[in-house]
């Protein structure tokens, strides 16, 4: 299969696996969470929140989701970091379970807010993500010709001047902590945020980013941005799966884009600047590929970069 086809498989099948967020914000134990509604209704992930936060500059009618820690009703003082995740009909309840699993037998990961960032309102994930994640408008061979690419600047700005003022200005956050997660075309526009406008976020987690895009164009252009800037100050958790490689003779590997070179060459090009608020962590993750490799990917992410203050033996 074309590695572009591939990736519109993935996303349908990742997109077809949440579940639609329910109105309830709950925040205590599970005892307290009320019941599904049944009568053939659709399942519900009880607990969350969903707000409607459209764009004012290009009146695109967004969404996010909002999960909040078990802890957060039992001290009105107490604040959060907040974990901002792409792709957010699967990204929210992945994160969202993988979160509390973690924590299971122990703290592991510390309590966070999740935040999902869904697409328009109304759209296909396809639609909204190839317009808001992507660098330039030159999309790939055999996307639809009245397809829009190349809004991730706009989307960008939007998030930092719209979605992250609304959420601290409702929710006990704490702004000097954000996490951004993103996989795939969502860890591309995470690399650009990175380099772009890297104090948006504390800390990123960057998921086989998609620098195969537009003949490598965010790659290409990496030197020139990071050459602007005498530090960046970040913590930063890059993964790719071991079958995002191309390699002869072995359907597993990609057939098209070498994606564990592309993040190779995205960490050694980051190292090379020697910054000093940077903390970089990259991996292949052996086993995995492109459409397998997020729910692990995330995991290990969050227990990097929000290990809990006195994990669990």
């Amino acid at each position: 299969m074309p590695f572009y086809k591939m990736i519109l498989v993935g996303a349908a099948m990742l997109a077809a696996c949440s579940a639609a967020p329910a109105s309830h914000a709950d925040g205590g134990s599970l005892a307290s969470v009320p019941g599904q509604r049944g009568d053939g209704q659709a399942y519900e992930i009880l607990g969350t929140q969903v707000f409607d936060v459209p764009d004012p500059a290009s009146g695109i009618p967004y969404q996010v989701f909002v999960s909040l820690p078990n802890s957060y009703g039992e001290d009105s003082s107490r604040t959060y970091p907040t974990v901002y995740v792409t792709d957010a009909d699967y990204g929210f309840p992945m994160l969202r379970l993988i979160g509390r699993r973690m924590n299971g037998e122990g703290p592991r990961v510390e309590e966070f807010i999740l935040v999902g960032l869904s697409y328009g309102k109304g759209q296909g994930g396809m639609e909204s993500r190839r317009r808001d994640y992507t660098p330039t408008p030159n999309g790939p061979v055999g996307a639809p010709a009245d397809a829009r690419h190349g809004e991730s600047l706009r989307y960008r700005d939007y998030l930092r001047d719209t979605v992250m003022p609304f959420i601290d200005g409702k929710l006990r956050t704490r702004p000097d902590r954000r996490i951004y997660v993103g996989h795939s075309y969502g860890g591309l526009l995470g690399a650009q945020i990175l380099m772009t406008d890297p104090a948006m976020f504390s800390g990123y987690v960057l998921g086989s980013p998609s620098f195969w895009y537009d003949k490598r164009h965010l790659l290409r252009e990496t030197p020139q941005l990071l050459a602007q800037r005498d530090n960046l100050s970040a913590a930063v958790y890059l993964y790719v799966g071991e079958f995002e490689a191309v390699r002869a003779g072995d359907r597993r590997y990609n057939r098209e884009a070498d994606m564990v070179a592309d993040n190779r060459r995205f960490a050694e090009l980051l190292e090379a600047r020697a910054y000093p608020g940077l903390k970089l962590k990259s991996e292949v993750l052996a086993g995995e590929d492109h459409l397998s490799v997020a729910p692990r990917g995330f995991t290990q992410g969050l227990l990097h970069l929000l290990p809990a203050a006195n994990p669990a033996d």
